[in-house]
Parts: structure tokens; sequence; C-alpha cells
């Protein structure tokens, strides 16, 4: 879900404030009144996503610059390609230049990385999902750029779903407890409890929360898994899971693969921003 105008609005000026603080002296080099195209191009295949963010940043900067994408927000490009016309004082679009390609390089990675693991699950009905491990302060950006690519969103934060983990188990005193808990506390939201064994996975079976991740299981215990499932829960699987070994996580049948690459270890675009002549 695309955040909010404002959200991207607030996250956009405390970018431009850490990275403008008391004014842009190389800028002022420029003279105040010269104008300008400049373009974004991106080197490399890309997923694109982020323009938002990179209409905000212009925006605030200077409201007569403008902006005109030539590619569509989703769209993934396969070659090199002009993402955008810029107009305007060529202070404003310097000023703004570094702002506005942090936020496209990091989302488009984002969404690039998500439509590489994508593409290794079509044919399969194994959804992916993105999690909790994304770069401080962009959680909501960053789980946008996931659904974007098509992937689909875990829990938002910590206040939207249980997710009952290894120190929570151990606090409560059993698996089935906590999810006893957890059923008592807020039957609303959903409840998922990791599981590190098949005999904590038939413990959970028994107490019958929403979903059960399985953590760091090797592919024939994964199979195993979901035998003895049966169906009768949701199976998500997660941990060491990469490019190369998703699509093998993927034929035993598991509902999700939660992959916190995708966010925590995303690589940016390779993007330029560049006056026209």
């Amino acid at each position: 879900m695309m955040p909010s105008r404002l959200f991207i609005a607030e996250q956009v000026k405390a970018a431009l404030s850490e990275d403008i603080g008391s004014g842009d002296v190389t800028a002022e080099l420029l003279s105040p009144t010269q104008t300008v195209r400049a373009i974004i191009l991106s080197r490399e295949p890309m997923l694109v996503c982020g323009q938002s963010w990179v209409n905000e940043v212009f925006h605030q900067i200077d409201k007569s610059i403008k902006i005109h994408w030539l590619v569509e927000e989703g769209m993934y490009l396969e070659k090199p390609t002009t993402l955008c016309h810029i107009d305007g004082l060529v202070r404003s679009i310097l000023t703004g230049e570094r702002t506005a390609l942090n936020f496209l390089q990091t989302l488009s990675g984002t969404a690039t990385q998500t439509h590489q693991y994508l593409q290794c699950l079509r044919g399969y009905n194994t959804r992916l999902l993105d999690t909790r491990k994304t770069l401080p302060g962009l959680r909501l950006a960053q789980k946008y750029a996931v659904a974007c690519a098509g992937g689909t969103n875990h829990q938002i934060g910590l206040y939207d779903a249980y997710l009952i983990k290894e120190n929570h188990i151990r606090a409560c005193g059993s698996i089935q407890q906590a999810i006893k808990l957890a059923r008592k506390e807020n039957p609303k939201l959903l409840v998922e409890v990791e599981v590190e064994s098949l005999n904590e996975l038939q413990e959970a079976l028994i107490a019958a929360p929403d979903r059960i991740l399985l953590d760091n299981f090797s592919i024939p215990m994964l199979h195993e898994a979901v035998t003895i499932t049966q169906r009768r829960c949701a199976l998500e699987a997660s941990g060491g899971v990469d490019l190369s070994t998703i699509e093998a996580i993927a034929k035993t049948g598991v509902d999700f693969i939660s992959v916190g690459g995708i966010t925590k270890s995303v690589r940016a675009v390779d993007l330029s921003l560049l006056i026209q002549e």
C-alpha cells in the first residue's frame, strides 16, 4: 500500500534537512536564474519504484520544477532507459539530486530484488513475504516497494500481528500457552508461531495458530512438515533463502517464503541525473 502523501512529505523533509543543512554551498556557485533540463537515466535492468518520493523532493525544494515521467511506476525495464525529464532552475535541481536519487535507487532496488525472487516462484502457489528487517525509517516505503513488485507484505510492525518466536515461547512457558494468551488478548489479530523442529511443529498444530513459521528447516524437513500439517495450518519457510534456494523451497509445498534480504540487504539500482547540453 502506498504511504500517504503526508507521510512521504515528512520523510522527504527529514532527508532534505539531513543533506542540505544550512545550505547547498556548491549550488550557490551557479547562476540563480539559469534554467536547464536534466534527465534521470537507468544504467541496468530495474523495476521502477519511488516516483512519488522524487516528485516530493523537487516539490519541496522548488515548486516551479516540472517533472515528466517517461516510464510508469511498477514497470520493469530490461535495458538502460531515460526515466524522466526535469525542467527548472539548475540550483534547485542539483540541490535535490542526491536525495531524489537515494529514494529512487533504494526503492527501485527493493522492488527489483523482489521481482527477481518472484521470477523463481513462477508456476508455484507459494507467496513471497517480506519481513520487518527493513532499513531504519524506511519501513513503509520498502513495504510499498515489495508490493509494487508483486510481493506480499508480512506484518508491518509489532502491532498488527502476533509473531511468537523462541524467546516469547520461553517467557510464556510453552508454544501452546503463548498461542492461548495471544488468542485471549486479541482474537482478531493473526497469530503466527515460529518452530525449530518437527516436534515443535506437532505441538504448535495442537494449539491451532493461523500460521507456523518453519525456521531454518532443511528441504527434507520442509517436505515432512507439509506432509504432517496436511493443510491444517498455513506454513511459512524462513532462513537460508536466496535466489539459488528459493525454488527448491517452493517445491516442498509451503504456502509462504519470507526473505529478509529483499529489504535488509538491498542493492541500490545504478541511476544518474544528468544535465542536458
